[in-house]
């Protein structure tokens, strides 16, 4: 994760939360491809908990009682579980009050993720009961360490000259995601020469 260090760094509130072993539930709100989904799979990974997703545009009350019961079952087996829980605004109130009980019991670390301001579209019972971060987009250096870490993971430099570097940044627009999906795109249209 880049671009988050506000959060992430050692003097950061999630840092300290994963330092002291104290993870709390969550909601992470930014913009797309700032690194919701991402840092909740390292929680879940660096915490040893079970990870679990859901998304409320694909989602329903049944649903949903499917992964509590399975995070109870869990639980009872001695694996905590952490909720993903993607565009969680997009849940309608009643969907929301339902992660209360498995909150506060600790069948579920939940981690959600919005685009939205919380303030407004999360009610106020499950507010209570999580940390909100605010992810920042990603700015110019970060997505220039995304684009390093794609060429140290291809092991080969990018087939992209300094100026069409520079665009797919600014094309980006703070979208790591999105970076990432036109590096793959640069990767596969290259045939020797770099684009310009």
């Amino acid at each position: 994760v880049v671009g988050q260090d506000h959060l992430l760094g050692p003097d950061g509130p999630i840092g300290r939360m994963v330092a002291a072993g104290q993870l709390s539930s969550l909601i992470l709100w930014g913009p797309p491809g700032t690194g919701k989904t991402t840092i909740a799979r390292l929680l879940a990974k660096g915490a040893g908990l079970r990870f679990s997703a859901i998304s409320a545009i694909q989602s329903g009350v049944a649903d949903l009682r499917k992964v509590f019961d399975e995070a109870r079952l869990r639980r009872g087996n001695g694996q905590k579980t952490l909720l993903f829980a993607d565009e969680i605004h997009r849940f309608n109130k009643s969907q929301q009050d339902s992660f209360l009980p498995v909150v506060e019991d600790g069948t579920i670390i939940l981690v959600g993720a919005t685009t939205e301001n919380p303030s407004f579209e999360l009610n106020a019972a499950l507010l209570s009961r999580c940390f909100v971060f605010v992810l920042n987009r990603l700015d110019e250096p970060a997505m220039g360490k995304l684009l390093d870490r794609a060429e140290a993971h291809l092991e080969t430099p990018l087939p992209l000259s300094d100026a069409a570097r520079q665009m797919v940044v600014d094309l980006a627009g703070g979208d790591g995601r999105y970076l990432l999906g036109m590096v793959e795109q640069a990767v596969a249209a290259a045939d020797g020469a770099p684009l310009d």
